[in-house]
């Protein structure tokens, strides 16, 4: 069976270190086996077809992480996700999406699922008009100021609220963008 997949890379291309060219990202991912690959951006996403689905996503990101640690010197963090996952992410969003602007929506994947309790001390009144909602391995975060103005959005990006995880964040358009790619 052939299945699309989105991969998700943490923590590269930004301000000049742990660069990896999405030109030689492509090709890694087509030595590995995998068709149809295509990038976006620069930061880091990816799209594949492959019939290595015996894998998994779990199996598929170990494959990636590994060969671009022995193509590049070092390790990344990656999320290797099913494009019906990511359709099933979007269509789950809590925010109105189609009245906001991709800066104001961001969605953060996580490498396994997450409860309420990880977030249990947050008091989200404290952020307002700033909220988070969890979804599957996922959470939805509203910033009406963009990311970069974020409260909320640095208080749940600490190490400590983040441990044991592998978290990656993406703005809504690029959801919706890999979501897209995902289906063609």
């Amino acid at each position: 069976m052939t299945t699309t997949y989105a991969l998700l890379l943490r923590g590269i291309n930004v301000g000049g270190h742990r660069k990896v060219p999405m030109a030689e990202l492509r090709s890694l991912l087509a030595e590995l086996g995998h068709r149809n690959v295509r990038t976006h951006l620069q930061s880091g996403n990816a799209v594949f077809t492959t019939d290595a689905d015996d894998l998994g996503e779990d199996g598929l990101t170990t494959a990636v992480e590994d060969a671009l640690e022995k193509r590049f010197g070092f390790r990344v963090d990656c999320l290797v996700r099913s494009g019906e996952y990511l359709a099933a992410v979007a269509d789950a969003c809590p925010f109105p999406a189609a009245e906001l602007e991709g800066k104001q929506l961001h969605v953060t994947y996580f490498s396994q699922p997450v409860g309420p309790e990880r977030f249990a001390a947050i008091d989200p009144a404290a952020f307002l008009p700033e909220e988070f909602r969890l979804g599957d391995r996922a959470l939805y975060l509203y910033a009406p100021e963009g990311l970069g103005r974020s409260k909320l959005a640095e208080v749940l990006s600490r190490p400590a609220l983040m441990r044991g995880l592998v978290a990656t964040s993406r703005n809504w358009n690029t959801v919706v963008k890999l979501v897209e790619m995902t289906r063609s």
